[in-house]
């Protein structure tokens, strides 16, 4: 198994870009979730072009900064949690990870703290 094939049918949208916001890799969730945006045709381009404001400005502070971004949102009628951080590659900063999952509207919440 390549290092990424889990990542292919993973039912997640995972988005991976450089240091600069070139996009590198996305999954067959991600290309089918940004399919009206270009799809496959974004490996490539620059994942601040794909943003308009002030949502690109929040996103280059965030990949310049090097910090970690989760909320959710909802978009076509399915809740979803966005996780957004920075990936490092033999412990040097290597750009940026975009996760996007479906998640229940109503979910358990388990304190493991006790």
């Amino acid at each position: 198994m390549n290092a990424n094939d889990w990542a292919k049918g993973f039912p997640v949208a995972v988005t991976v870009c450089d240091t600069k916001g070139r996009i590198l890799e996305m999954n067959e969730k991600s290309i089918e979730s940004f399919a009206a945006d270009g799809g496959a045709a974004l490996l490539g381009a620059d994942v601040l072009d794909c943003h308009p404001e002030p949502s690109r400005s929040k996103l280059k502070g965030m990949m310049d900064e090097r910090r970690t971004n989760v909320y959710t949102i909802q978009k076509n009628g399915k809740k979803k949690l966005i996780y957004q951080a920075p990936w490092y590659q033999d412990g040097a900063y290597a750009g940026f990870v975009e996760l996007s999952l479906e998640i229940p509207w109503e979910m358990p919440h388990f304190n493991r703290d006790k």
